[in-house]
């Protein structure tokens, strides 16, 4: 569904922000004459994956639920790069919703090169209190919506065409992360679909890699998993606790985006890249630990 902005104003999203400044590290035209549409590019790491793609001069669909939000964010990326980006309002878990946006982002553009899967939904709760519908609820975003979407733009353009699916996954199911049960059944199916789907659909030209943020600040997920009360002390001692000795930013994630987007990426397929620092083998997964994260979150 497209609509007119009806009064919205970007100062009520100014949460996500384009970098005021921006040093290449890929050659500036790498996505030139490409197109990605992203799926929960109205905030957090997906928007700054739209913001880099963009600078790297590929037009962009930013999808979410959220139809103000996502099309402040557009503006806000237009404004900053100089690039298209249609903003699209639809829900991932909603397959008839997905072909509707998939086809609006054809006829504006013409192809679709990058799929980039990054709805989803988290929350800290321990196995014991966790809800049916709280765990199908994110099983529907992350799985579904990670497979509806796939599925639709294979369908309508890169089962002939080709292209690059970049699937959002998270490092949560590789030790059992404590109090994130649905969220890590949820990535470790989607890193499942990533392998399944690059011998599958490897043949028509089709590259599947998944990419598994470690703790990125700044971020909904960050805020919702209890950094938003650790503060800056706080940020700074689980940082200690890396082997990097820093948490990760937005642009880390985008960064690596756009490599996998990238000719240099051109025999990569089937894997899912991690992108944390080392954290997921170091951070804390002891009950006492993670109990004070939850209750930090919940207070949020």
């Amino acid at each position: 569904m497209l609509g007119k902005m009806a009064g919205t104003k970007a100062s009520d999203f100014d949460f996500d922000v384009c970098m005021p400044t921006y040093d290449y590290v890929f050659q500036p035209d790498v996505l030139r004459n490409k197109v990605a549409f992203i799926t929960g590019g109205g905030s957090g790491i997906c928007f700054t994956i739209a913001e880099v793609f963009m600078r790297h001069k590929c037009q962009t669909v930013i999808a979410s639920r959220n139809l103000q939000r996502v099309q402040v964010a557009a503006k806000k990326l237009e404004e900053a790069t100089g690039v298209q980006c249609l903003a699209l309002q639809l829900d991932v878990r909603k397959p008839q919703d997905v072909m509707r946006g998939v086809d609006a982002a054809v006829d504006h553009f013409g192809q679709i090169d990058i799929l980039v899967n990054g709805a989803a939904g988290n929350f800290l709760v321990p196995a014991s209190g966790l809800s049916y519908n709280g765990f199908k609820t994110v099983m529907e975003i992350d799985t579904m919506g990670t497979y509806n979407t796939s599925k639709a733009v294979y369908d309508k353009y890169m089962s002939k065409h080709g292209g690059v699916i970049i699937n959002i996954s998270a490092t949560l199911a590789y030790r059992g992360q404590l109090f994130q049960l649905h969220a890590a059944a949820a990535k470790a199916a989607v890193d499942s679909m990533t392998k399944t789907l690059c011998n599958e659909w490897g043949p028509q030209g089709i590259r599947v890699v998944g990419i598994a943020p470690g703790p990125i600040a700044d971020t909904e997920g960050m805020r919702r998993l209890g950094g938003g009360a650790m503060g800056k002390q706080g940020l700074d001692q689980l940082a200690q606790n890396l082997p990097l000795q820093r948490v990760g930013t937005k642009r880390d994630i985008a960064e690596c985006a756009v490599f996998v987007a990238s000719p240099a990426a051109s025999y990569i397929s089937g894997h899912t890249m991690v992108v944390d620092g080392g954290s997921w083998m170091t951070d804390d997964n002891n009950l006492e630990a993670m109990g004070k994260r939850f209750m930090a979150s919940a207070k949020l």
